[in-house]
């Protein structure tokens, strides 16, 4: 039996969400695969009423575990903490019929329940890493993050070594991990986070027709890494003829948002919510799609937005740290222009060349942006890295 932890889980409309069900659901043609989750609550605010799903060969079984959708570290802290706890008690239950177990799960307290008890029954883990702690959490408290990168990276260090495999979503984020947690390089796979890339194949337009209005776009949660009221501040404060700024999404920041949108009464700055399955239809209205995050924050993470806007056949304006994995990505494949982070300046200067720029010309960058996504971040390609990792394991332990 393989086992699945995720922290979130369909319906839940979150990325990770997804990977889990795809992995679930690829997994089981050939495995019994039991997928362990807490009770969906992302994003913060959204009620699900009914969990019945769709028959999947794979069982899914929800922990009675506490949940805390808000933005607010001891909530976040108690949430981790019960769901390993929660998943713990299964392991121990079910520990002789457990082959491997994958885990997608909250940092790092889950992570570490986990690990430690998996650990002591010798069951493999593949431990999935999205972003890394305590580093992310550090960086957003100045005064403080040194003490807390001293007291919890010893925590982390334990996890990863106690993990049979790590994967990482970028280069730099596995490199990081191996000089600062002391692991092999090789016990650490590079494997790209994917989207539903049949979707934006599905409404791929070819670009030929022209907006009215030259239009900015920023899609994804609104909250503080993602440094949404710099990109307001800087297309209001710009006299930019026949443009608009669109952002769509939602987020613990995006009241804040609105309000500072409002001091540029006279420039077109308007707010939308948009479901998952609308994302690409959506984007396929921009001329440019903008991805900013706070200084510090690319260097270790790969946005899933990256992705999505890649495979919308789009430029993309980047406000974020020119030594990271996204920077490279950008520049070595002409996918568009970036800029330093936390820079309203630079952006502004962006922003004015995009709007500046031939319509073939960005037309050529979007044509580079979806090649890329073709050839590296594509479903098939890296579902199928995964699955081929998890079985390689599975015949490991089994042998």
């Amino acid at each position: 039996m393989i086992i699945i932890v995720s922290a979130v889980f369909p319906p839940e409309p979150v990325v990770t969400a997804m990977l889990s069900r795809d992995i679930a659901k690829e997994l089981s043609k050939n495995n019994k695969v039991v997928v362990l989750s807490p009770p969906p609550t992302r994003p913060c605010g959204k009620k699900y009423l009914s969990l019945q799903e769709k028959k999947e060969k794979y069982e899914h079984i929800i922990l009675d575990s506490y949940t805390c959708p808000e933005s607010k570290i001891i909530g976040r802290v108690r949430e981790s903490y019960d769901f390993g706890k929660k998943v713990k008690a299964y392991i121990k239950e079910n520990r002789k019929k457990i082959s491997l177990v994958y885990a997608n799960t909250w940092p790092l307290f889950s992570q570490k329940i986990i690990s430690d008890v998996l650990f002591k029954y010798n069951i493999p883990l593949i431990l999935h890493i999205q972003d890394i702690y305590p580093e992310s959490i550090s960086k957003k408290i100045p005064l403080f993050g040194s003490i807390i990168e001293k007291i919890f990276l010893p925590i982390d260090k334990k996890i990863l070594s106690n993990s049979t495999r790590v994967i990482t979503i970028s280069k730099k984020m596995k490199n990081y991990l191996v000089k600062t947690r002391g692991i092999s390089s090789n016990k650490v796979d590079v494997i790209r986070n994917w989207q539903n890339d049949e979707n934006f194949d599905r409404i791929k337009k070819d670009n030929k027709v022209k907006n009215k209005l030259f239009t900015f776009m920023y899609v994804g949660s609104i909250n503080p890494t993602a440094n949404v009221n710099l990109i307001i501040n800087s297309f209001g404060e710009l006299d930019l003829r026949n443009c608009q700024l669109l952002i769509a999404g939602d987020g613990p920041q995006k009241n804040d948002c609105i309000e500072i949108a409002k001091k540029y009464r006279d420039k077109k700055i308007s707010f939308i919510s948009v479901e998952p399955n609308e994302v690409a239809k959506l984007q396929s209205s921009a001329d440019v799609l903008i991805l900013s995050l706070k200084k510090g924050i690319a260097k270790t993470a790969l946005p899933s937005k990256l992705t999505a806007y890649m495979l919308s056949a789009k430029p993309i304006l980047a406000s974020i740290d020119l030594d990271s994995e996204v920077a490279d990505i950008i520049n070595k494949n002409n996918c568009g222009l970036i800029c330093l982070p936390d820079n309203k300046i630079e952006l502004q200067k962006q922003m004015k060349l995009f709007q500046k720029k031939d319509f073939f010309d960005l037309q050529e960058m979007g044509d580079s942006s979806y090649i890329y996504a073709k050839q590296n971040l594509t479903k098939n390609i890296n579902l199928h890295k995964l699955i081929d990792l998890i079985e390689y394991i599975k015949k490991e332990k089994n042998a």
